[in-house]
């Protein structure tokens, strides 16, 4: 059950699509509820639509009585909720009334998000979302977050059968060895045709990642800075960086090139609960830079593998990126260093780390089970 799948592209549905992708290697069945549109099948599991209506630019799936039918029809051992708010409450709450085990996977910073969109009313707006975040992870057995400050921000807030499980990367796709690629070199020569050094950012252009900071890098002497991804403040950050290289959104093989051709990462949002982009950066070989706040306390080791910057400091991501810029050594040590730390974290790992914690909802001994509605 997930708030987001095909053709929707962003974190939820890459860790989803992940997550089939290994059950599915591994002899597993599986089903997909999501909002529609969507494929009637993804890595031969069947998929499953709901009504949605589009919200800033996100596809939001309407909660639906019929989500009791789907599921006793193909009688799962446990429901998975991802990133669940609207579509996936409704799914706990059915997994719940049907006796069903659950476990919900916490992703997305939805109560800072809707802070930063709700204008004046905002901070009430916080508040009650992160009342109904309580009540909605109370119906699963088990919730699973990222990392470990979002572990101690759930638990603070109330959030009951909270457990960390991270995310994997690809370490294939991102591989340092594609900076040889003559795709990657003809970019390299485009995005810095005087030899500089490329610092990039990837992600979504919005306001909540907060990418208006790279404007304290874009004049730093020697630099090309470029960026990857797309969103509602492109047409804003535009006019921001005039001098920087939009390449627009990228997936697959041309994002994996995209890293490759990069010197330095730096990632710009303090409210990320995990940060994707900086495990693909760093199994790309590249030094990263980050907030030291949120899901990159747990990525980026200080001095080891890149660099955090004080977000409340003006002009610390402006040091950290210039020491980086200024040293060619030590990019190319904490590069190394950088994709090193992300070997092991392949999906199938961490997916079988996932259904570790499924046999543990499933287990007899594990019971929280009682009908709720919501």
């Amino acid at each position: 059950m997930t708030e987001s799948f095909l053709p929707t592209l962003n974190g939820v549905t890459t860790s989803v699509c992940r997550v089939l992708d290994c059950l599915r290697a591994a002899g597993h069945d599986a089903l997909v509820i999501c909002p529609g549109p969507a494929p009637a099948s993804y890595a031969g599991f069947p998929v499953h639509t709901v009504m949605g209506v589009t919200l800033r630019q996100f596809r939001v799936g309407l909660p639906s009585y019929g989500i009791e039918k789907i599921l006793k029809d193909f009688r799962p051992d446990v429901v998975h909720a991802a990133s669940p708010f609207g579509l996936g409450a409704r799914g706990l709450a059915a997994a719940r009334n049907l006796r069903i085990p659950a476990v919900a996977i916490y992703q997305t910073d939805m109560p800072s998000y809707l802070k930063q969109h709700g204008g004046p009313a905002g901070g009430f707006v916080e508040k009650a979302s992160w009342r109904w975040i309580r009540h909605m992870h109370t119906l699963a057995d088990l919730t699973l977050v990222p990392s470990t400050q979002t572990l101690s921000e759930l638990r603070g807030h109330g959030v009951p059968r909270t457990a960390l499980w991270r995310r994997g990367v690809d370490t294939e796709m991102f591989d340092p060895a594609r900076r040889e690629e003559s795709a990657v070199q003809d970019l390299r020569e485009m995005l810095a045709p005087a030899g500089e050094t490329i610092v990039g950012y990837v992600g979504r252009l919005a306001p909540e990642k907060e990418v208006r900071r790279l404007a304290e890098v874009a004049d730093l002497p020697g630099v090309s800075l470029c960026i990857v991804g797309d969103g509602p403040s492109r047409a804003s950050l535009e006019r921001l960086l005039p001098k920087a290289s939009f390449l627009g959104y990228r997936s697959g093989l041309p994002l994996a090139q995209a890293y490759a051709a990069l010197d330095v990462f730096a990632h710009t949002g303090t409210k990320e609960t995990f940060g994707q982009t900086l495990q693909e950066a760093m199994a790309a070989g590249l030094p990263v830079v980050a907030p030291a706040a949120g899901g990159p306390l747990d990525i980026v080791k200080p001095g080891v593998t890149g660099l955090l910057f004080d977000p409340d400091h003006d002009g610390a991501l402006r040091q950290a990126v210039g020491g980086l810029v200024a040293d060619g050594s030590m990019r190319d040590r904490m590069g190394t260093a950088a994709r090193a730390k992300v070997a092991d974290r392949s999906w199938m790992s961490l997916v079988e780390e996932l259904i570790a914690y499924y046999d543990t909802v499933i287990s007899p001994s594990w019971s929280t089970r009682s009908p709720a509605a919501a």
